[in-house]
């Protein structure tokens, strides 16, 4: 779908206003199928906002406060979102393959079937998210912070899981470590022990 700039900008000043007053004036952004990559967001706040299937790739958006928002379907593929907020954000079915994600936020993040292939999430914090079918294959969670957290059916094929922490505080259902064409399934506490063994591998020297 063609992206009228003009159009989305009046929107993204909307809901500036928006926030800024606390929902008496303005108008909360809801936007869907919308190519955001020529569009400057640097300046315009997406918290709290509605934003679907909509195309982010390559974008640098690093610090970003994306909390409390609805993104389902959107896809941010090679973007820079390291130290961004998704704090208490809907991010299931969102594309984060090859994203730097380094310190970000997904706190209380909803994350089903959420594909984070190739992703670098090293120091994020994912305190208390839901991971269910989510795709981690080849993924960097270098010391990243899991308590609380939920995983279930979650591929971690590949994955350096070096230095995770909140290991023991996680509630660790099921893991994927194979593909999702051919699963190799552990369970509970066979998949907890996966992961505090693969918590413990060095890291290769280049």
């Amino acid at each position: 779908m063609a992206t009228d700039i003009k159009e989305i900008i009046i929107q993204l000043d909307l809901h500036h206003l928006w926030i800024e007053t606390i929902g008496e004036k303005g108008e909360k952004l809801g936007i869907d199928e919308i190519d955001l990559r020529d569009v400057d967001l640097c300046q315009y706040p997406l918290d709290q906002a509605n934003i679907t299937a909509c195309t982010f790739d390559g974008m640098d958006l690093h610090d970003k406060d994306i909390s409390s928002s609805l993104l389902c379907s959107s896809t941010f593929i090679s973007a820079n979102l390291e130290g961004a907020d998704f704090g208490k954000s809907n991010v299931s079915y969102v594309n984060f393959t090859n994203a730097d994600i380094k310190g970000a936020r997904l706190t209380d993040s909803e994350c089903i079937e959420t594909v984070f292939v190739k992703a670098d999430l090293s120091d994020a914090n994912l305190v208390a998210g839901l991971f269910d079918g989510t795709d981690f294959r080849e993924a960097i969670l270098l010391n990243a912070d899991i308590r609380l957290a939920m995983f279930e059916r979650v591929l971690l094929n590949g994955a350096i899981l070096t230095g995770i922490c909140g290991i023991e505080e996680a509630l660790i259902k099921s893991i994927n470590i194979g593909t999702p064409e051919k699963p190799i399934m552990l369970m509970g506490k066979e998949a907890r022990i996966w992961i505090q063994n693969n918590s413990l591998n060095k890291l290769n020297d280049e």
